[in-house]
């Protein structure tokens, strides 16, 4: 940003938002004085965005309100955080792997770092260079003195169940009020036919596990989830023979790629290789891994840049594993300028830089096996069907209503309070557009993607946007402010 764009930036804050003047004087100048790029950033130049999380440094936003306005175009380089779904299974299996372990570009973020307190607390010594960099001693788990606090994150409980499984000692898996109301027996039911001695409150966490021996067991998934199957396989590398999943359709791939690198005897068979068995190993090799960036997080960029005039944004070093593209092809179909250059492969998943400029969208429809390649995105498509020409149409995504919160309804009414017209449907939702939002303020729910979505809509709002309940941007894309921000974004947040 230019020293005439950050005056012109400061006058329209210091008139719509006089009150907050001083402290938007402050984010402008530290914008100004930084040389540092986003990608060598070891901490947030906003210190006090950043809170407390589980594992040690803080990411959690005290900023729990964004002040958007319309009218500033995106544009230069940037880059997103370190993948979410890499980050957390790179704790956890170094954590059980043989030597030292090192973590480059690990996302700090409140979900992750829920994931590295319970491997901490299960006796794994960490070293912490920065937020991002880690060194991790493997060779085995100890008991928890308590129960382990995955605190929202999901995706941390199931993988982590499944290692827990296998353990001599018994263990305690829990997590914030928010992650109680999500389903677990499509883990604990598999995990019970493997022989686990699992006990759960009404299909919920918490979860207790007992020590049990485990057999190998061939499993059908009645749905694609990369977490179901990351839980059964972590849990056959316990197993007394070979444990096989087959799942309906692609989904992520991160852990059979990941237990591959650390020397795992794991094979892919079937239609389009659909169904991955793993034989129980004594002992994995240690990780030397750096984390390419979301695709989630750049997600939110990708669509801010496509619905916001005259923008053009270059996001460098994205993780492009086809399990996760789902949203680029999607956009690409829908008719989104959108190119890839710098492909390479890093830690074993593919990588490139996105370009995306602000584009003119045509509705589709979407279904069948591309949901579960973008099942994180449909929150941030919902922004961009509004923008697009026609009808968008969503189907068999019916997995969004049991996330973070129920997706499909939460969406739909805060973008309603923007002046969106839009029809749920039991498993999707129906968009006719181009909509034009009016403004207003929204609620984040404690869902980071439903407050990143709603941040990115209001760059478009003819009045703007306030988001409220934003604190939970952290818990995936620590900095989203910022970033937004530094590409010429017309917010604030307070």
């Amino acid at each position: 940003m230019t020293i005439d764009a950050k005056a012109r930036l400061l006058l329209t804050f210091m008139c719509d938002y006089s009150r907050d003047c001083l402290e938007k004087i402050c984010i402008i100048l530290a914008m100004s004085n930084t040389k540092r790029r986003f990608r060598t950033r070891r901490r947030s130049l906003f210190p006090s965005l950043l809170g407390k999380g589980a594992g040690g440094d803080g990411v959690k936003s005290k900023h729990n309100q964004f002040k958007i306005r319309p009218g500033g175009a995106l544009r230069g380089e940037v880059t997103v955080p370190g993948d979410k779904s890499i980050s957390h299974r790179a704790v956890m299996l170094a954590a059980i792997a043989r030597g030292r372990s090192e973590i480059r570009n690990w996302l700090a973020a409140g979900d992750t770092e829920a994931t590295l307190g319970a491997i901490r607390d299960l006796g794994a010594t960490i070293e912490r260079h920065d937020a991002t960099t880690l060194s991790i001693e493997g060779g085995g788990l100890r008991q928890s003195a308590s129960p382990l606090n995955l605190m929202n994150a999901g995706t941390g409980l199931r993988l982590l169940a499944g290692i827990m499984a296998g353990q001599d000692f018994p263990s305690v898996l829990d997590g914030s009020a928010q992650l109680r109301r999500r389903p677990m027996k499509r883990i604990t039911d598999p995990l019970k036919l493997m022989g686990a001695d699992i006990e759960s409150k009404d299909g919920g966490c918490p979860l207790h596990i007992h020590p049990a021996a485990l057999k190998g067991i061939r499993y059908e998934m009645p749905i694609a989830s990369a977490q179901v199957k990351s839980a059964i396989l972590l849990a056959g590398l316990y197993g007394d023979s070979p444990t096989t999943v087959i799942q309906p359709g692609p989904a992520r791939d991160h852990t059979e790629r990941m237990l591959r690198a650390l020397g795992a005897d794991i094979s892919e068979d079937g239609v389009d290789g659909n169904m991955i068995t793993v034989a129980p190993i004594e002992a994995l090799a240690p990780l030397d891994l750096t984390v390419p960036g979301d695709a989630s997080s750049a997600a939110f960029l990708l669509v801010a840049g496509l619905v916001t005039p005259d923008s053009d944004l270059v996001i460098k070093g994205v993780n492009l594993n086809p399990t996760r593209t789902g949203l680029l092809d999607v956009l690409d179909e829908m008719g989104a300028e959108i190119s890839l250059s710098n492909l390479d492969e890093q830690a074993g998943e593919p990588i490139g830089d996105v370009r995306v400029q602000t584009s003119a969208l045509k509705g589709i429809e979407i279904g069948g096996e591309t949901v579960v390649r973008m099942i994180d995105e449909f929150p941030i498509l919902m922004v961009a069907a509004l923008r697009a020409e026609g009808e968008t149409l969503v189907r068999d995504a019916r997995e969004l209503r049991v996330k973070e919160t129920d997706r499909i309804a939460v969406m739909a009414a805060e973008l309603r309070a923007l002046g969106a017209d839009i029809e749920e449907r039991d498993d999707g939702f129906r968009i006719m557009g181009p909509q034009h939002l009016i403004g207003g303020q929204v609620d984040g729910h404690d869902d980071h993607r439903i407050a990143m979505s709603l941040t990115v809509a209001g760059l478009s709002a003819a009045e703007g946007a306030i988001v409220t309940d934003a604190a939970c941007a952290g818990d995936s894309f620590p900095g989203f402010a910022e970033t937004l921000i530094n590409c010429g974004a017309n917010m604030i947040a307070t």
